[in-house]
């Protein structure tokens, strides 16, 4: 292992103070998810209440009742799914782009589930009804019960959504792709619509059920409506974003800057991230999400992306003056979420982006050090900048090289394959406890050192760790 220390530098005067956002408390996530329990909660006790427990006295009412409930449960977590990929502002920073991602993927696999188990039971329990045997009952739900058509088009939407979201399928395929299929969502929750209130007796059984069912609805498509299209259309035509200049930071990673009035309204902090759409051709309507790479001055908005992607690669090319279109900021990444005095940063390879953004927003003078994963010291992207940033702050700046162990699941090179992880953290830093650390890089980096901070004794609540993995 080798280890590059730049010494602090005595802290110098700092320039114009970053612009300050107020960040959602992490109460407000608990209160968010007694809400969407209290919803399911909700849909249970309207189940009840229209019958579904006398229901249960026969085997095919059996059946048939137990297929309403979990439709039902799946119902509204999809609705819950839709809400959660509304990216509403509060909810977003108040459970952060790493804790939502894990929510949004359980409710999304429970809700599918669930909508599995409903098509089963239901089918079931008509045919035990039914002399038209369980094929016969199957073409008459299909054929004859209104919405169902339309039911089975969303399902097969929904199956598409699901079938990507596997680990092993993602991974085979671009982001642009998996992007464009996961609005299909969408297309599935909308297309369920017409079925539930034409044939869901659980729909419009009472004006109470009628109302809750239509709220939901109604609360979903106006987040998305409001914060995926009008909000960033508005911000867009009231003071437009365009592109001031393109730089090449390293081989296949660009530098871009964007700027114009609009940037002086956005409440946002360094380390943060933001969707971003540029209208410059084929391809501007799939929106990628990049990290600042710089603390906000009040003008200007920086990222540093490596080229990864149809998408990313588009950025070499971009021209000054190319229309910008932004949703966000979003995530949790950034200082205002820390509760100590002291800071580490850990990054590997383009993961330093965001950690740098922090970096320049903290006072100068905080006790900092920022560790800089990479294979070899030349792929250190933004490494002049760091080693600058650093010295100007009062910052350590430590690049740690060499190629990955290979034996087992580590943070560290080959070289340090004699320390365990937490040893090398405690050795880098050994007053670790008493900091808040924030963690950015590859997936299965950022595992491995979150879990080593855990062993050497940093409490959950001083871990901020943020994946852009889809």
């Amino acid at each position: 292992m080798t280890l590059i220390l730049d010494p602090p530098a005595a802290p110098t005067q700092a320039r114009a103070a970053a612009q300050r956002s107020t960040t959602p408390p992490r109460w407000w996530r608990d209160a968010s998810a007694t809400l969407f329990w209290a919803v399911l909660v909700g849909v249970t006790g309207l189940w009840v209440s229209g019958g579904g427990i006398q229901e249960l006295g026969t085997l095919g009412g059996a059946l048939t009742s137990i297929g309403r409930l979990t439709g039902l449960l799946s119902s509204a977590l999809l609705l819950i799914q839709v809400f959660l990929m509304a990216r509403v502002p509060w909810f977003e920073q108040a459970w952060g782009q790493d804790d939502l991602a894990r929510t949004h993927r359980l409710v999304g696999f429970t809700s599918f589930n669930l909508l599995l188990a409903h098509l089963v039971f239901i089918t079931l329990g008509y045919a035990a009804e039914s002399s038209a045997g369980l094929w016969g009952t199957i073409v008459d739900l299909v054929v004859n019960y209104p919405g169902m058509l339309l039911a089975v088009a969303g399902t097969a939407a929904l199956v598409m959504v699901v079938v990507t979201s596997i680990r092993k399928a993602r991974a085979r395929l671009r982001y642009e792709s998996w992007h464009l299929i996961h609005l299909y969502g969408y297309l599935g929750a909308g297309l369920a619509l017409p079925h539930q209130l034409w044939t869901g007796a659980d729909f419009l059984s009472s004006r109470v059920a009628t109302a809750f069912w239509w709220g939901l609805y109604a609360v979903c498509l106006a987040a998305v409506v409001a914060f995926r299209v009008v909000l960033p259309l508005w911000r867009s035509l009231r003071a437009p974003l365009r592109v001031v200049s393109v730089e090449a930071a390293a081989p296949g990673v660009s530098t871009v800057t964007v700027g114009g009035r609009g940037v002086e309204g956005l409440d946002v902090r360094g380390g943060q991230f933001f969707n971003w759409r540029f209208l410059d051709g084929p391809g501007w309507t799939r929106a990628n999400p990049y990290s600042l790479s710089a603390a906000p001055d009040g003008r200007t908005l920086r990222f540093t992306a490596a080229h990864v992607g149809d998408g990313s690669a588009r950025l070499a090319g971009l021209r000054p003056g190319t229309r910008v279109l932004v949703e966000g900021p979003y995530g949790r990444l950034h200082a205002g979420v820390g509760t100590r005095s002291k800071v580490l940063l850990l990054a590997s390879g383009i993961g330093v982006t965001p950690m740098r953004a922090i970096l320049e927003e903290l006072p100068i003078g905080t006790d900092v050090t920022l560790v800089h994963r990479v294979r070899r010291r030349s792929e250190a992207v933004l490494g002049d900048e760091l080693r600058a940033l650093a010295a100007a702050r009062g910052a350590r700046l430590v690049t740690i090289e060499g190629t990955r162990v290979t034996t087992r699941s580590s943070w560290l090179p080959a070289q340090a394959g004699h320390l365990t992880d937490e040893q090398a953290l405690l050795e880098i830093t050994p007053d670790l406890a008493e900091r808040d650390v924030f963690i950015c890089g590859a997936p299965a980096w950022m595992d491995a050192v979150s879990a080593a901070a855990r062993r050497a004794g940093l409490p959950a609540d001083q871990l901020h760790v943020e994946r852009f993995t889809y």
